[in-house]
């Protein structure tokens, strides 16, 4: 469920002059952030890597404002294997494989972590190779029960100053390790409420007293930000209920798929998926002041299919019916549904007082 448009690169000059631009005193212009649209012209991953002769242990760095999660896959003549999961936070790099690589061809897919909710692809390769919701070693191109087939893209890796062999996993904004890494926490900061909008990696007052307000609310010092685990707190901390906004919470013992719906009294905007797995919280991302915000939701097994107890779908909705499809959309049309090829879903009311939160648990019927 994903497939996004690559973003518009952006220099850290520019960036910079944005961040002095919208710090000025009196400046509201620019305070109000869509988190839809940054994640909408968030680019999916390029590959930066350079050709080499000789391999060594092969490293995947990560220069991304997004926590993912990679998979390699290895072909040499007519043996395919891949193997996953590995975990790379912003500006760090992981050994994925051990020992010089002789195979003909090296393949690399990655994915962001649920709790963005409805982010890019981290890339868009034409080689389809198996892959597993939980940690795997496949053999073979042909997938089996539980298994799907992913995007992989082909890789060359250059050869770093340890001699390990790097690849490196970028965005549109060609951030640097230090902007990847601010660029990462201003985007969790977002997800958790707090005002540290644009994700740019360029720091100010705003990221500062949003990070402030953060660590203080949990009773973290200030050097916490420079833990090696602060991306683990901060995942941790978004993926409870949130005292403001919407929160969906997944109590079922299946991955569950979520859309969220926002009217702002002139178009009703549909946007999905977020995928929320079992015993997670998730934020939607809601921007602006809708008048009114619906939720639907469904659980999916490993292949994405609805779950179905006693014929009838696991599912969770009203009576509002607006559109959606199997893959990732957003719509502000919501007209003649089937008419257009698309799925009509019934969707839920949410009522939210002003500053209020509204948590939506998912249970099995």
């Amino acid at each position: 469920m994903a497939g996004l448009v690559p973003a518009t690169p952006t220099g850290r000059a520019q960036r910079q002059a944005n961040r002095d631009h919208r710090d000025k005193p009196g400046d509201d212009t620019l305070k109000i952030v869509d988190r839809s649209r940054i994640i909408a012209a968030a680019a999916m991953v390029t590959l930066v890597a350079f050709s080499s002769s000789a391999r060594a242990d092969l490293k995947i760095c990560n220069r991304m404002s997004y926590v993912v999660e990679a998979a390699i896959g290895i072909e040499d003549k007519t043996a395919t294997a891949t193997r996953g999961w590995f975990r790379i936070d912003p500006a760090t790099c992981r050994v994925v494989a051990q020992g010089n690589i002789t195979a003909e061809r090296i393949l690399l897919h990655a994915r962001s972590l649920p709790v963005y909710g409805a982010s890019p692809a981290p890339q868009n390769g034409t080689d389809n190779l198996c892959v597993a919701p939980k940690d795997f070693v496949i053999a073979g191109r042909q997938c089996r029960g539980g298994q799907t087939a992913a995007a992989f893209t082909e890789i060359k890796p250059s050869t770093g100053e340890d001699g390990h062999q790097i690849a490196y996993l970028a965005e549109g904004a060609e951030y640097d390790d230090e902007q990847a890494r601010l660029a990462a926490i201003q985007r969790l900061l977002l997800i958790a409420g707090y005002d540290a909008a644009p994700i740019d990696g360029v720091d100010g007052p705003k990221t500062q007293n949003a990070l402030a307000a953060f660590l203080k609310a949990r009773g973290l010092t200030a050097d916490a930000a420079q833990a090696p685990n602060f991306f683990e707190t901060m995942i941790a901390a978004v993926e409870q209920p949130s005292a403001t906004g919407l929160t969906w919470c997944n109590d079922t013992q299946y991955r569950v798929m979520a859309s969220i719906a926002t009217d702002d009294g002139k178009t009703v905007t549909s946007r999905g998926w977020y995928r929320i797995e079992p015993g997670k919280c998730l934020h939607p991302d809601v921007t602006g002041q809708p008048r009114r915000i619906y939720s639907f939701a469904e659980a999916v097994d490993a292949d994405g299919r609805t779950i179905k107890i006693n014929s009838r779908p696991v599912n969770w909705g009203g009576t509002t019916m607006l559109c959606t499809r199997e893959t990732q959309f957003e719509f502000t049309e919501q007209g003649d549904c089937s008419g257009r090829g698309l799925n009509a879903s019934g969707y839920e009311r949410v009522e939210i007082g002003a500053g209020a939160g509204k948590t939506l648990r998912f249970g099995t019927p």
